[in-house]
């Protein structure tokens, strides 16, 4: 059975279809291969013409490594997930055009998986059998698809200004004006832009360069400051972090609004200018290659004319797309013209750090961004720490995924 999701057309409209920022972000498609930034208020485009998503049902058996998961690791980001669905209608579609059935589809499995003993994979993965079916996604017949990774970047800082911490991180202004489309009609369903009310029109707000040299200097948007320039851009590019505070303490802070400028993945400029290569391109090489010319560093990030806006988080960690806290290694962020938030899905991908191994996980779909487009494309959500930062730093595997849909759905357009 396979169920064939066709592409809406282009049609020239003004805007582009959003992306909510959440959690973190996309690390190497950020920065070469095409913004990642989860911009709730940037606009993106639809689907391109002749790119559609095709769902093949498989067997168990056909998932590589679904024996050998600690599947019981993704049930709490499920769990997560689930409880979105509380207070919907039944008969409420899930996901893009239905594709995950209605909420009444999700009612029965996920009212059950509180009752999973914690740790027992072995009982996690028989619930899974019993209540879903994977469908191998493509792009039409290509399986094959791009899957990076991004993290909670970590930076120190004050809650006061001081000459060691120089670098301020804004709250969202109050003039800042985020608009849906699709409140002045369907052909925009989807569609948002953000700027500034000037005399009764809507005008682009104040990008990077103009922030960086003081647009919003003395308005009271400070929220913290932080020691590091260039720490400050990744954590702009990633979209949440911790700070640890010189006083004592830590601060979880997290997206609360985008300049509504479109990001530009300085990488790429740095690419074209024959500074790094695309094979070497990566959050390690290109941070190396700024703190290394700290004279033209400025000038390289302001190219990004997207700016990034924070709060501070009372959560227990990053907050996805889908609004629930993501869970280190088995979060996913998808392209959600395609796939529906809190779906399971199964990875199998190329590992970033050891390429004789292979990332094969059940993950939950809870995240999106900017570069995350396509059928078939993923970004990891590794947590925080060294570690996550170099896997989310390295990740740019060729890989293919499964998407786990509640038993007797049958996806949108089924052929």
């Amino acid at each position: 059975m396979i169920a064939r999701v066709a592409s809406r057309a282009w049609r020239g409209r003004p805007g582009r279809r959003p992306f909510r920022l959440a959690g973190a972000v996309s690390v190497l498609a950020l920065l070469a291969l095409g913004a990642c930034e989860r911009d709730g208020d940037q606009a993106t485009t639809e689907p391109p013409a002749g790119e559609r998503l095709t769902l093949t049902a498989v067997s168990y058996d056909a998932l590589p490594g679904w024996s050998a998961d600690r599947v019981a690791e993704a049930v709490p980001a499920l769990i997560r997930s689930c409880a979105t669905l509380g207070g919907r209608a039944a008969d409420r579609p899930v996901g893009p055009d239905g594709i995950a059935g209605t909420v009444a589809d999700w009612q029965a499995p996920c009212s059950r998986l509180a009752a999973l003993p914690p740790d027992d994979h072995a009982t996690a993965r028989a619930f899974f059998e019993e209540w879903f079916t994977p469908y191998a996604a493509a792009n039409g017949t290509d399986r094959d698809g791009l899957f990076t990774g991004y993290y909670e970047a970590e930076l120190r800082g004050s809650r006061t200004p001081h000459p060691d911490f120089p670098v301020p991180l804004y709250r969202r202004p109050a003039d800042l004006v985020s608009v849906e489309l699709a409140d002045f009609g369907d052909r925009w369903k989807g569609d948002r832009i953000a700027g500034r009310v000037v005399d009764g029109r809507l005008r682009p707000y104040e990008d990077r360069a103009a922030i960086e040299s003081g647009a919003l200097k003395d308005r009271g948007l400070e929220l913290l400051w932080v020691d590091d320039p260039i720490g400050a851009f990744f954590l702009h590019i990633q979209g949440s972090g911790r700070i640890t505070l010189a006083d004592g303490g830590e601060v979880r802070v997290g997206y609360a609004g985008q300049n509504g400028h479109r990001y530009f993945a300085i990488g790429k400029a740095l690419i074209d200018r024959g500074e790094l290569t695309r094979e070497e391109v990566s959050l390690q090489t290109i941070r190396d290659w700024l703190l290394a010319r700290p004279s033209e560093a400025g000038a390289v990030m302001n190219l990004n004319p997207s700016y990034v806006f924070f709060r501070e988080l009372e959560e227990e960690g990053p907050v996805g797309a889908q609004g629930v806290v993501l869970t280190p290694g088995r979060s996913l962020a998808v392209d959600r013209r395609y796939l529906p938030y809190g779906a399971p899905v199964w990875l199998d991908a190329e590992d970033p750090v050891d390429g004789t191994l292979r990332v094969q996980r059940l993950m939950v779909a809870q995240d999106t961004g900017g570069a995350i487009r396509g059928p078939v494309r993923g970004d990891v959500f590794w947590g925080h720490g060294a570690d996550a930062e170099l896997r989310a730093g390295r990740m740019k595997s060729r890989g293919s995924y499964y998407l786990l849909l509640p038993r007797g759905v049958i996806p949108a357009a089924s052929d």
